[in-house]
């Protein structure tokens, strides 16, 4: 797949449209198919644009965050799908509190959060301990 900005010639609007190939937006182009989706004008242009290159090694953004989340969580036990019992339990006085990480469903995540238990959700994916290389 490969996305393309494309402008209106007619009212200048830009937008992007992803096709299948570069040949295949010729061919659909040729065809009248592709069309401006504010006027509905099939007099289009490929849009000038940038190439997007991601930046190699740990100055990217998101190494930066994993960096972050993973020094935050060294400290904390994974209990995978026991998370919301495991926190509910601590909440409660049940078991010792303790920093925890795990699974949870939107559904017992927001169980949670109307009971008053502190959680939140980590921006980034985590690998289950015993999934790790």
């Amino acid at each position: 797949m490969i996305v393309f900005d494309l402008q209106c010639l007619d009212g200048g609007e830009t937008f992007e449209a992803w096709f299948r190939s570069g040949s295949d937006y010729d061919e659909q182009r040729a065809g009248g198919l592709v069309q401006c989706p504010f006027c509905q004008s099939a007099n289009i242009a490929k849009a000038p644009m940038a190439p997007r290159v991601p930046r190699k090694g740990s100055d990217h953004p998101l190494a930066r965050m994993a960096a972050i989340q993973a020094e935050l969580l060294k400290d904390s036990r994974w209990v995978g799908d026991r998370f919301a019992d495991t926190a509910r339990a601590m909440h409660s006085g049940e078991i010792e509190r303790e920093q925890v990480h795990g699974n949870a469903t939107l559904e017992q995540a927001k169980s949670l959060v109307d009971d008053g238990v502190p959680v939140a959700p980590l921006p980034l994916p985590v690998v289950p301990p015993n999934q790790v290389n």
